[in-house]
């Protein structure tokens, strides 16, 4: 009898990890569709690491190409090449774009690809709905990424990034909107910045 009960508790409990991990993916899914039904789109944001003041920054996205705004640097990548500008010392560094790159910034928040991590909800409290993920790759630089998504209108609310060694990163959507954007904004171009020097790795 105590056997027929343990599995009986067991088979409940997977049915209710599977239902909650389901649930998870149902809101990831929501808010990708979200910002992915818009052909461009602007945000602004505050982050900060663990032990440090918060700071803000911006983004501008369409498709794979990105604009990103933080204290003291910019990145332009314009699916092709990523662009790397230093405002102290006005160096620009140019790479390749890697899209494999598992580096979850505020540039893949929105659209990361869901079968490179294990996906739960760690929680619901009001409106809002924390997902929790979690890397498959052994390599990977992240220990775990928790996401709030708002459940009305599956907007990305705020996230943390924890890495390997423990530390936090935290991030918090300030601002967003859908906006027009030309392809060349996404392209760094050194007659804006005179006398920049640029190094091309690529």
């Amino acid at each position: 009898m105590k056997k027929i009960i343990a599995i009986i508790a067991l088979v409940c409990c997977n049915t209710f990890i599977y239902a909650q991990s389901a649930k998870a993916v149902g809101y990831i899914d929501a808010m990708q569709k979200k910002y992915k039904a818009m052909s461009s789109f602007a945000a602004s944001f505050s982050y900060a690491t663990e032990g440090a003041a918060p700071m803000n920054g911006s983004i501008s996205v369409k498709g794979t190409k990105f604009r990103l705004k933080t204290a003291g640097q910019e990145i332009f990548n314009n699916g092709k090449e990523v662009a790397t500008y230093i405002k102290e010392i006005n160096e620009v560094n140019v790479s390749a774009f890697d899209p494999a790159e598992n580096d979850l910034n505020p540039a893949k928040i929105y659209s990361f690809d869901k079968k490179a991590y294990k996906i739960n909800l760690a929680g619901e409290e009001g409106s809002t709905a924390t997902v929790e993920l979690v890397p498959n790759s052994k390599n990977s630089q992240m220990q775990k990424i928790s996401i709030k998504i708002n459940k009305a209108d599956h907007a990305v609310k705020e996230w943390t990034i924890i890495n390997k060694a423990g530390k936090k990163q935290n991030f918090k959507v300030l601002k967003i909107e859908s906006k027009s954007l030309d392809d060349k904004f996404f392209t760094f171009d050194k007659k804006q910045y005179p006398g920049v020097e640029v190094n091309d790795l690529r």
